[in-house]
């Protein structure tokens, strides 16, 4: 059975996206935030106008990443809401709606209503990239989220251990079966290189994201280090590419940013459709 949702079902406020990027993980803690955080100002920084929405209803972290905690989107009409700016990127998220001490005890059919709402009543305007940086994992939400948004394509963050891989395979198949093409993949914490001694050492193993890119025919956008620099950056409210857009970090996730908008210049610019969701027995 192939339920397919046409332009019309879109929101007004989606209809001048050209692009909707997820990124994605099997499971939290690879990184998915912070190479959402830095995908979306490298796109800025690359000339595009550019969105980010934090769909992490658990556990919001762009409010703190991008140094706007404490902010609130302006409401029109008691509905609509204007997103915040930061770092010249339009932004929500419910980091910014509710107490960040408060724990969002929700079920499922209640995130996917609240990631629905905020995304569709947040007034986006004519953005070339809205990246959305995606809760952790493959359950019943993701493939909610996946179903009720048009995506253009994903990409998936992992890290070179093992168990976050198996993870990753997950994600991407996930992905697959909702039929929204991958990107490729983001390969974080590659390799730590002594900031003393400069010894250079593959903590959680090596070229497992190369070889998972290869065995499913997509790319491997980019490999960032173990780098205490990355995280604090973020902690701080100023990630790599804003605060040192030049430096060797930003560099590589300019390339991403370079490497999505490259396989994206042939489509079609306006909002892409919705995508299939086929049910199977498998």
């Amino acid at each position: 059975m192939n339920t397919t949702q046409v332009h019309a079902n879109i929101s007004p406020n989606l209809r001048q996206v050209s692009h909707i990027v997820v990124v994605a993980s099997g499971k939290g803690g690879v990184g998915k935030s912070t190479t959402a955080v830095n995908l979306a100002l490298a796109l800025k920084k690359n000339g595009a106008a550019v969105g980010l929405f934090d769909a992490d209803i658990y556990g919001p972290s762009q409010p703190l990443m991008l140094g706007v905690s404490g902010s609130r989107p302006e409401v029109i009409d008691g509905k609509q809401m204007k997103p915040v700016v930061a770092h010249g990127i339009k932004c929500n998220s419910v980091g910014f709606l509710v107490d960040e001490n408060q724990a969002m005890v929700w079920r499922g059919p209640m995130v996917v209503g609240a990631f629905n709402q905020i995304l569709n009543d947040t007034q986006w305007g004519a953005l070339d990239f809205l990246v959305i940086d995606m809760p952790p994992g493959t359950g019943d939400i993701q493939l909610s989220l996946a179903q009720s948004v048009p995506v253009t394509g994903a990409i998936i963050v992992t890290t070179p251990q093992d168990v976050a891989l198996l993870d990753a395979k997950r994600g991407i198949e996930m992905f697959r079966k909702v039929q929204v093409p991958i990107l490729g993949v983001v390969e974080n914490m590659g390799i730590h290189i002594c900031s003393n001694c400069g010894h250079s050492e593959h903590i959680f193993g090596e070229g497992g994201a190369d070889r998972i890119a290869s065995t499913y025919g997509v790319e491997l956008l980019g490999s960032l280090p173990l780098d205490a620099s990355i995280r604090s950056q973020c902690d701080a409210g100023t990630p790599a590419v804003a605060i040192d857009p030049e430096g060797a970090i930003a560099r590589i996730y300019t390339h991403i940013a370079s490497r999505v908008s490259e396989q994206l210049a042939g489509e079609h610019k306006t909002a892409p459709s919705m995508p299939n969701i086929s049910i199977s027995d498998d």
